[in-house]
């Protein structure tokens, strides 16, 4: 982490921070929302970094020399506090109490502002908003408040009123795959499978790259594609039975199948092979294209936004699945 320029998309955003770090017109109160593998924890840290940096640049970022800077990359600057939470799914009164209200008090230690980033925001119970919103409508003139937030509307509508709102928006696909190949030397063919799932995120993009297990996903999800017309039903049970083992994972197992058959309907509109993401299955993709008709391909695509449709509504796992696996063999 050096600064802002290293940052890939979220040029508005980064902008806008430069501004008012230069022009000195800093809010108390931000929220920057965005899925998760966004980059919120990243612009919100970088943030930090330049608001308390000892010799900033002309453009507002942070030099990343300075001792303030150095202790920044470091996670050990006094006047930064990363606000924690022990119970993993709530940031309770008790959390915002001992780490903001009783702290925000005492003067920094070391620098012009004292910045709180409390990920995961919209965890708060309602009382712990209520108790960080009468810090944030009489904040002390140094205190910089940072909520990081994947759904800020689950936050009361008057600490989303008293907050500058920062919104991330999705990466474009190209800029994504340049960094995979370029930065983590990702293989093309590959890279296009993890900017296809990843939309925009970059955060997920590099988890999907660096991950075997969703490799071994993928892996087991081509394989059946390539080898279900000729699967009879005891293979077809087994197949159903491996998936059971990725079942926390199963929504990435059936977007694997979605993209494979978008593939294949792309390839038997156009015949354009630049269009397609598995283009390491190039083969497989363009037998398929040949014998399912554009009829069968849908209906495949329909089964499987009503498979995730039922698995999401707790339908019986293996049901669902095997339904599905034969929707697909059928067409």
């Amino acid at each position: 982490m050096s600064g802002f320029k290293d940052v890939v998309g979220h040029k508005n955003i980064i902008q806008y921070i430069g501004n008012a770090v230069k022009t000195d017109k800093v809010s108390h109160a931000y929220i920057l929302n965005g899925e998760k593998g966004s980059g919120k924890k990243l612009l919100a840290s970088l943030f930090a970094m330049s608001l308390q940096c000892q010799d900033r640049e002309d453009d507002g970022d942070a030099c990343g020399k300075c001792q303030s800077c150095k202790q920044a990359m470091n996670n050990n600057q006094p006047d930064i506090i990363k606000v924690t939470h022990e119970k993993p799914n709530t940031i309770s009164i008790d959390d915002i109490r001992e780490q903001v209200n009783n702290d925000i008090v005492i003067k920094p230690y070391s620098s012009r502002y004292k910045i709180y980033i409390i990920a995961d925001a919209d965890m708060m119970t309602v009382q712990a908003q209520n108790a960080i919103l009468k810090t944030i409508e009489e904040p002390p003139e140094y205190a910089v408040i940072m909520l990081l937030t994947e759904n800020a509307e689950t936050l009361l509508p008057t600490i989303r009123s008293r907050c500058v709102m920062l919104k991330l928006r999705n990466i474009k696909d190209q800029l994504v795959k340049k960094y995979l190949m370029e930065q983590m030397e990702i293989p093309d063919y590959k890279a296009d499978v993890c900017v296809a799932f990843a939309q925009g995120n970059m955060g997920k993009a590099i988890m999907l790259a660096t991950s075997e297990h969703f490799n071994e996903i993928k892996e087991e999800a081509v394989h059946l594609l390539r080898n279900i017309n000729e699967m009879d039903l005891s293979e077809l049970i087994e197949a159903v039975k491996r998936c059971m083992s990725y079942k926390l994972e199963i929504s990435d197992y059936m977007d694997v199948i979605a993209i494979w058959y978008r593939d294949v309907l792309i390839y038997k509109a156009t015949r354009n092979v630049d269009r397609v993401v598995f283009s390491d299955q190039l083969k497989y993709i363009k037998d398929r294209a040949n014998k399912s008709s554009y009829e069968g391909i849908e209906i495949i695509l329909d089964a499987l936004e009503k498979a995730k449709a039922r698995l999401k509504a707790n339908v019986n796992f293996e049901l669902t699945m095997e339904l599905l696996l034969l929707t697909i063999k059928e067409n």
